[in-house]
């Protein structure tokens, strides 16, 4: 009897490791065929995104064009080319630049305590009372609408986020035998901070962006989807949501393949996040 609960066990674990690295395979699959899509769509297109052909206006997939023509003649297949770039180029720019200053931040406050501390929790409180849409409109009545107003509205968002996740790691990191030993050598908290702390909690940074950036991508297409995003005739999934619906009857393609599109990326990049957690982070892997 026991051999045989030995080998379930084995097997079981065996599958389980199995689904833990498929996550990271097929998240790294999608985003991989994505990301070539996004640099393939800079060079080449089967036709030009913003031009019109109005006298072949929403034809169906195959009746012209791989994936039909929206309401004014466009390519849809060009233009869900042009608009990964664009999506993803802004997803990936602003959680970069949030995961920069609120990992700064974070590290910064774990070393100093103190008012810095409470100062960056309520700062950070103060940023999630206003969602990044909301913190969009604002900048859009100062700024205008755009790729920049896109970036600084989901960044703004962002630095919060990896802002909390570094001051909680960073505060267990402090409190590890070789931080302590650090300090009894002498060594000034902003080296033990860079030299000590950072490399340690680097890997639960790297998971926390690949997961933020699935929310970065549908933050995107609902600032596109308003208006707020890049100004036409710059084609954004979102975009191309908000054209698509006084034409769902007609050509419900328009707004299908945008949002199944949506979709891939957000799929993709929570299953590289989870693949990524459990291939960095010990605790999952021991687990």
């Amino acid at each position: 009897m026991a051999p045989i609960v030995s080998s379930a066990i084995i097997s079981h674990r065996r599958s389980f490791r199995l689904s833990r690295r498929m996550n990271l395979i097929s998240g790294t699959i999608v985003i991989g065929f994505l990301a070539a899509v996004a640099l393939l769509s800079l060079f080449w297109t089967p036709l030009p995104p913003a031009k019109m052909q109005i006298i072949h206006k929403l034809q169906p997939p195959l009746a012209f064009g791989l994936l039909g023509t929206d309401q004014f003649g466009r390519d849809v297949l060009s233009m869900l080319m042009a608009g990964c770039w664009n999506s993803l180029s802004i997803a990936i720019s602003a959680v970069a630049i949030g995961g920069m200053l609120g990992s700064v931040a974070g590290i910064s406050a774990a070393a100093i305590r103190g008012p810095y501390e409470a100062l960056l929790m309520r700062a950070c409180d103060v940023v999630f009372a206003l969602p990044p849409i909301l913190s969009a409109m604002i900048l859009g009545a100062f700024l205008g609408s755009g790729r920049f107003t896109a970036i600084t509205a989901i960044a703004v968002f962002m630095v919060p986020v990896f802002a909390r996740v570094t001051l909680a790691t960073s505060l267990q990191a402090w409190s590890r035998d070789y931080v302590l030993a650090a300090q009894a050598l002498g060594n000034s908290r902003f080296g033990i901070s860079v030299r000590h702390v950072l490399p340690n909690i680097l890997s639960q940074i790297i998971v926390h962006a690949a997961i933020q950036l699935g929310l970065a991508i549908l933050t995107e297409a609902g600032l596109s989807f308003l208006g707020l995003g890049m100004a036409p005739p710059a084609p954004t999934w979102g975009r191309m949501l908000a054209d698509a619906q006084t034409f769902l009857s007609l050509a419900p393609w328009l707004a299908i393949l945008p949002g199944l599109a949506i979709a891939l990326t957000v799929f993709g990049f929570n299953m590289l996040g989870d693949g990524l957690r459990d291939l960095l982070d010990p605790r999952e892997s021991s687990r």
